[in-house]
This record gives structure tokens, sequence and C-alpha cells, in this order.
């Protein structure tokens, strides 16, 4: 199947421009051990509620933090870290997440490039803070492509809800039935669906195939197959 008569493409950021695990495993094993302040107990402790496995240093497909907000994470972190303010975690994690390197799947520039060259519009709506996202864009060489970038702190209700999408159409003055939600988790999908979009599963976060068939028009293993299904030649 491929799809045509688009006039945007809109990405989640983490799991589907970025690869999850590449990209978040060493800043979840860096965040435990600075928090936890030698405390194995505590490191473990942490670690069992964000479910994350520090042995094989990757998040189980079942955590919450994978397609939730940085408030997720904190409320999750929050019971382990009594002498920090649900604020002060907030602020922790979007401070130290906004230095990561992170880890796209294939080379973004040429790939987003050819996008718009072929007339598409380019955005990004996801989970994570505006912030973040765009300091992670940046360092990625590629913010200037995209027209708009929100986060879940940028006005929307975060995903699955379907605001955040729609914000975004009415922001790009295109209509959300001709603009296909790119994303790695059912949140991305499911929100894409309930805005009337298109939406394209990929595999470089941590959902299988058979997790996004339901909500899904296409999946490809990742974004590199997007100038196919998108009949870009």
């Amino acid at each position: 199947m491929k799809l045509a008569g688009l006039s945007a493409v809109l990405f989640d950021k983490d799991g589907t421009l970025f690869d999850f695990s590449a990209s978040w495993s060493d800043y979840t094993m860096g965040i435990l051990n600075d928090l936890s302040q030698g405390d194995e107990g505590r490191a473990h402790a942490m670690a069992t509620s964000l479910q994350f496995d520090r042995h094989a240093r990757q998040f189980r497909p079942s955590s919450p933090v994978i397609a939730g907000t940085v408030d997720v994470a904190a409320s999750l972190l929050a019971p382990h870290l009594p002498h920090m303010q649900h604020g002060a975690i907030v602020a922790y994690l979007k401070d130290t997440s906004a230095d990561i390197q992170m880890v796209p799947p294939v080379e973004l520039l040429p790939l987003l490039n050819a996008l718009l060259h072929s007339g598409l519009a380019l955005g990004v709506a996801t989970n994570d803070g505006e912030r973040p996202a765009r300091d992670h864009l940046a360092r990625a060489g590629v913010l200037h492509l995209f027209g708009h970038v929100l986060g879940y702190d940028s006005g929307f209700t975060p995903k699955p809800d379907p605001a955040m999408l729609r914000g975004y159409a009415a922001l790009a003055g295109v209509a959300p039935e001709t603009v296909v939600m790119v994303g790695d988790s059912t949140h991305d999908l499911v929100a894409g669906r309930a805005a009337g979009m298109a939406t394209i599963g990929v595999l470089t976060g941590l959902a299988r195939e058979d997790d996004l068939a339901p909500f899904a028009d296409i999946i490809v293993p990742h974004i590199g197959h997007l100038p196919d299904v998108l009949e870009l030649g």
C-alpha cells in the first residue's frame, strides 16, 4: 500500500525520528545513578517503577515512559525522591535530557529534504517537552526543516488525545485528512486516527508490529522507507 495526496508529514520524535533504545538507554542509566546517589536499593526501586531493565539497559515494552510525558516519568520517580518536589523532578529531567545526543535510524537531512522538496510540510508532535525536542532536533541539524514542533507542554493535551495533531494541522493551515502521522507507539497512531489523519507505524521504538497493526495504514521498519510509501519516486 502507498499513500498519495498528502500535504504534510507529522512525526513523533522518540522512537521515530530517533531510535528509542539507542538514544535513551544510556541517559536513563545515568539519571538512575545520579538520583540514587549510590543507594543501590533506591536505584533498583526507581528502575522498577520506570520498567527499565538495568542489566539489559532497556525499557520494557510495557513501560509508561516510552510514550508518556515528562510528567509521567516524574510521577513514577517521585515516591523514591521524597526530598524533591514534582516540579523539581520535571525540571531536572528536562534539563538533563536536553543534552542527549540522539541517534537517528537513518541520515535525517537528506530524507527530510527529499520530503520537503516534494512539496510536503513537516512537523513534530511529541509527548516530550517542546524545549528538549527543539534542542534534540537542533543538535541533529534538522530543526530548521520543521514548520512546527509541538510538545506536551505546548498548549495541547498530549497523545493519545488527538488535540496536538489537530493543533498542528491548524497551525500549518492544512486539512487533517491530508496529513500522515508517523510514529512508533500506539499513542501516536491512535491519536492520528482520531484526528482523521493517515497513519504510518515504524519499528524503531519498542512496540512490535502486531501492537501497531490495528492502528496503522502502513508499517515500515524505519522512516527511511517514507519516500517509497509516499510515492516520491
